[in-house]
């Protein structure tokens, strides 16, 4: 029989000061001459209201790594009473780490400078975050250690600032008003993406005192196989689908065809996104009996965009699996989305707000459009 995981603590960072979305531009700094025309727009979409980014405002240079924003959230569990110098292990999920090598965890490792532990870092976009926390379940589940601590962060300013666009994408951007999918081009993803960090602490036990979550089953599953790329960086998309690598390109071109900026498929998005990230494998857990819409307490789920709520709950509702927005729980509006650390950053906000109640169940939802996976997690509050 396999060990029962709980999650004990959970802790988040959040650089600097809140961002306004009047504030934006200034400190990620102009593409071009001219203010962007979408970012109003976009704005108005995603309902965006605030986000953080590891910029000082005073000088534009970076305040926090990626790798250092991660350790602030696991010293945040220590804040809360867990001993990091026991950590068994450590997993960390990100979509851009600091560096091409060593990998993410080992640098997040060092920065904490805490005893040996296993350390595993895990590559993806929004999912590397949970595929870190099913790491570390599964870890403890079969009993290899009795803690884990998993963490999702991003510091995806570092790649969104003004310097790093050529003059070209002011013109893909300007195109907002004629070609409303042009959304999702580079100059919509400038106006999306924020930064922070997210850790939980995970054991074979519930806390002594206060709430703990119980993880009861965690779901993860790729549609790779069924559709093409639809996010990326570092390459550019053929026109079979398929991606050419950064390494197939002079150094030169990195620059002037933006190949490291990331991109999107607006197409792609929009026609499989809800089908292939909510409806498909929702009905697949309804027909397994693993989830029950008038069972769950709360629903969590991380969307980049407020355009997408209704969108989701349609998808939900095709599924057969209509959860009603008011058990929703999000905080995408104050804290923006930080990509991988966003679940972790949502949850940390829900366990720590004195809200939960012993039994309750959340159901956590975890979508990833670089090439359609999806991830969903069943907790309850014990």
């Amino acid at each position: 029989m396999s060990q029962q995981v709980y999650i004990t603590n959970i802790a988040s960072f959040l650089p600097n000061d809140p961002v306004s979305n009047e504030a934006m531009e200034a400190l990620l700094g102009q593409v071009g001459a001219r203010p962007s025309r979408a970012r109003k727009l976009i704005l108005r979409s995603n309902q965006i209201r605030s986000r953080h980014y590891a910029i000082d405002p005073a000088t534009g240079e970076t305040t926090h790594s990626n790798a250092r924003m991660a350790a602030n959230a696991v010293r945040q569990l220590a804040v809360q009473g867990c001993d990091i110098n026991t950590i068994e292990l450590l997993a960390c999920g990100t979509t851009l780490p600091d560096q091409l090598l060593p990998n993410h965890a080992l640098m997040v490792h060092g920065e904490l400078g805490i005893p040996p532990c296993e350390a595993i870092a895990t590559a993806g976009i929004c999912l590397s975050g949970m595929t870190a926390l099913k790491y570390c379940y599964l870890s403890i589940c079969c009993g290899q250690t009795k803690n884990g601590v998993a963490t999702g962060s991003e510091n995806a300013s570092a790649s969104m600032r003004g310097r790093t666009f050529s003059e070209k994408t002011r013109s893909q951007a300007e195109l907002l008003a004629k070609v409303p999918e042009i959304a999702f081009e580079k100059d919509f993803l400038r106006w999306m993406l924020s930064d922070g960090a997210g850790a939980v602490w995970m054991s074979d036990r519930p806390k002594g005192t206060g709430n703990s979550l119980r993880i009861d089953w965690i779901f993860q599953k790729s549609y790779a196989g069924d559709l093409e790329p639809c996010m990326y960086g570092g390459a550019e998309k053929m026109a079979d689908g398929s991606l050419k690598g950064w390494r197939e390109y002079l150094p030169q071109e990195w620059l002037e065809q933006c190949i490291f900026a990331i991109k999107q498929d607006v197409k792609l998005l929009n026609d499989k996104i809800i089908e292939y990230t909510v409806t498909r494998p929702l009905q697949e857990l309804v027909e397994q009996g693993r989830i029950e819409a008038e069972k769950v307490d709360w629903f969590l789920p991380h969307y980049s965009s407020g355009f997408f709520r209704d969108k989701v709950a349609a998808g939900m509702q095709a599924a057969g699996c209509a959860i009603p927005q008011e058990k929703w729980f999000t905080n995408l509006s104050s804290k923006g989305n930080t990509g991988s650390a966003s679940i972790f950053i949502i949850l940390e906000e829900l366990f720590n707000s004195g809200r939960l109640q012993k039994g309750e169940t959340l159901l956590c939802y975890i979508p990833e459009s670089g090439r359609f996976s999806t991830a969903f997690m069943h907790l309850t509050v014990v």
